[in-house]
Order: structure tokens, then sequence, then C-alpha cells
């Protein structure tokens, strides 16, 4: 009886799968509206305001015939809609502003066509111009996507199943082309219909587990972001130091041959800048210094805030690279920060540095360029100091002079004194 039923002829009726994707579409539009509420993701809410306008449209495609009142355009403009929504809503995503006249020119157009006389309600025309409508939008939806794809494993899926989608509403045409007779078109529009509701549900289904996993990815990013981000001046902290340093060291360092050189940054006098200004105009100092800094650097060059006023910068060179940027910095500051927030200040910064041949030991590297640091503050702050070169005090290169032989004098070398009086030797010793 089941190898009856399998080979048993299923056909699938149409307004059947008009009505089983109008619900699934209506129920992951919902899916995703949760998630917005919940990961407060903008793309979400557009994405899921989108499926379930898309599912009012093959809704009314379902009763349209039973209520003879609608008229026969409405459908098909309103999934228009829905699909301008999904478009812009692959423009949030990448924080791109939405385009409301382009968004509506779908059904803008398909509207303006059929009031025209020459468009029948029935034919060619019409299925050419729908399909044309939905694959640009499917293709400007994979075009945005297109912007996730280095950041991003599941961009690439999300990227190919809009275009896919779009080839789907294509083909037909293409193939119809090849059809001599007048009515090739609309016998092969018929046939294609149940594909093309199969492939619409399919696509529904599948770009709603795909979008949900770009916003996770997405929502991961920020919040490592923000771990490895000072939020004042927006520069990397000292976790960020760490990744900044690894990366570093993969993609130049080891690549060029060339060492590493750090630089270790503190402002002058801060807490008297405190104290006389107060903490805000503190705050506008060190933000201050995190632009300059971060202007002064070259775009293979990491800055990043330690803590206080304290700041680091790593970059692929020699020692002597180094002091070339520490100073350029320490100059910039110096005649920036001679009036901050209206008010003369005089902020300068003194810097340390040191080198490396590798970034592996990044906390040995910065307790070097830390004692660099403090040998400038020592040295009258506002300036730049190198880091000293390491001496083997067990391995010096020059000989210690040999130790003379001692010999002791014999009596004839001591120093002869004078001897007294034997009555006053007598006396003194009454």
């Amino acid at each position: 009886m089941i190898d009856q039923a399998i080979t048993t002829t299923i056909a699938l009726d149409a307004r059947t799968l008009f009505v089983v994707s109008s619900c699934v579409t209506a129920l992951l539009g919902m899916l995703l509206l949760v998630a917005w509420r919940h990961d407060r993701v903008p793309a979400l809410g557009w994405w899921g305001a989108a499926y379930l306008v898309g599912a009012f449209a093959v809704c009314l495609w379902a009763i349209g015939a039973s209520i003879t009142i609608l008229p026969t355009s409405l459908p098909a403009a309103v999934l228009f809609v829905a699909c301008g929504m999904t478009w812009n809503a692959a423009r949030i995503f990448h924080n791109r502003p939405v385009l409301w006249p382009a968004m509506l020119a779908g059904t803008a157009i398909w509207l303006g066509a059929c009031t025209l006389p020459a468009f029948p309600t029935a034919g060619a025309s019409r299925f050419i111009l729908a399909s044309v409508i939905i694959a640009l939008y499917s293709f400007l939806t994979a075009a945005e996507l297109w912007r996730e794809r280095r950041r991003s494993l599941i961009g690439r899926p999300a990227l190919f199943a809009p275009a896919l989608h779009g080839m789907v509403f294509l083909f037909p045409i293409a193939v119809a082309s090849l059809v001599p007779e007048q009515s090739g078109l609309i016998t092969l529009a018929t046939a294609w219909l149940a594909v093309f509701i199969l492939e619409m549900l399919l696509y529904a289904v599948g770009t709603a587990f795909l979008v949900l996993e770009l916003a996770k990815e997405r929502t991961l990013r920020a919040h490592k972001s923000a771990a490895l981000t000072d939020p004042l001046t927006g520069l990397f902290n000292r976790r960020g130091l760490i990744e900044a340093a690894r990366e570093l060291a993969e993609k130049h360092a080891r690549k060029a041959g060339k060492p590493v050189a750090m630089l270790a940054f503190d402002l002058d006098h801060f807490k008297s800048v405190n104290d006389r200004f107060g903490h805000a105009l503190g705050d506008d100092v060190i933000k201050l210094f995190a632009a300059t800094a971060n202007s002064s650097l070259r775009l293979t060059d990491f800055v990043v805030r330690l803590g206080g006023e304290e700041f680091a910068a790593i970059m692929p060179g020699t020692l002597e690279d180094g002091m070339v940027v520490a100073e350029r910095i320490r100059a910039a500051f110096e005649s920036a920060g001679r009036t901050v927030s209206g008010r003369y200040v005089g902020a300068t910064v003194s810097v340390g540095v040191a080198s490396h041949e590798t970034a592996t030991n990044i906390d040995a590297l910065l307790g070097r360029a830390d004692a660099a640091l403090y040998a400038a503050k020592a040295n009258g702050r506002n300036r730049v100091e190198a880091e000293m070169p390491m001496v083997d005090l067990l391995q010096t290169s020059e000989q210690e002079p040999a130790a003379e032989e001692l010999t002791l004098p014999g009596l004839a070398d001591w120093p002869s004194h004078p001897r007294l009086p034997a009555e006053e030797m007598d006396r003194r010793a009454a």
C-alpha cells in the first residue's frame, strides 16, 4: 500500500500552495519581529515586517478569485512593497539609509502600467513586468549582502539566496523567448506557477534563518568590539592591544621581515589638569590626544588606551622608525594641547620607545617601552626617550684589569720614626 501511495501522482493545487505559503511567511515574519525585540537589530524588524506584508499579498492572491471587488493589480502591488522592504532591510544591515522612493518604485511602476489601456488584465506583458520587478529587487538585495562577504561566512550563502531567487523569476522569460507561439509564455508561466510558489516558500524559510545568523554574528562582533574598545576615545584597550599585536605579527612583521616598535605615552601632569580645570576638561584632553595620535599614525599602526592618561602604540618598524613617529606625535600634541575647549591648558606628553624582532611577547616589549617612558619623565617630560641597550654584565667585552701581585714590605722598607729620649720615655711611663 505504501508503494502504491508513493507511485500515485500528487496534484499540487495552486490555491492550497498559496495558503500554505501565506501562513509560513507570516509565521517567519513574527519570528523575525520577536528576534528584533530581543536583539534590537533594526534590520530584523524591517525583514519581519516585509515578510508580513508579503504574506498579506499572497493571502490576497488566494482569496482574489472569490472577492471580485478587489482590483486584480492589488496583490502584486503589495508584494512589490514587500520586495522593496526586504532590499532596504539588507541596506540597514550596513547602517545605510532607507530609500523610500526606490522602495516604492516597483509598486508605482506596476500600478501605472495597470492603468494603461494596452496593458491587459492577464497576459505575457503582466507576467514579464512582475518577474522583472521581483528579480530586480532580489539582485539589489544580493548586492547589499555582498558587503557582508568579507566579515562573515554566513554572508556568502545569504548573498547567493536572493541572487538565485531573482534568476528563478527570469528563467521562464528566457525560455519562453524560444517558443514561437504567442501563447508560449502564458503556457509556460501557468506550468511554472507551482514551481514559483514552492521556490518562494523555500526562499522565505532559508533567508529568514540566514538573516538570523547574520544578526547573531553582528551582535557578537559588536560585543567583542565593545570588550576591546575604550568607550571614551574609541581606541583599543589593553585587550585590544594584544589583538592588534597578533594581527601585526601575522600580517606585517613576519611577512615583511621587519621588527616591531612599541611606543608608551603618558600625559604630563594630568592630575594637575584635572585639579585645575575639572574632570570634564580632562576627558577632553584625553580625547584630543587620542585623535592626535590616531591621525599621526599609518593604517598599519595601532594606538590603544591602557587606562587613565596612559596610552601605547604598536607599529612595524625599527627603533629609529618608532622614534620618528613618537616625536611627530609629541610635537603635534604639544601644538594641539595648548588650548583645549577654549581654555589654555598647555598639555604635553612624554614618550618611551622600544623595539624587538617580533611582537610575540607583548608584555615584555611594553615593559621596556615603559622603562624608556620613565626616563623621559625623569629627564624633564615632554620628550621622547629610547630604551637603553640591554647589557649583560656577565658577558662584558672589555677585560677587567688584572689584580696586581701583593708583596709585604720588609722591615727596612717601613718608614722610620725618631726615637724619644730615655728621660721622656720614663716620664711618660710614670
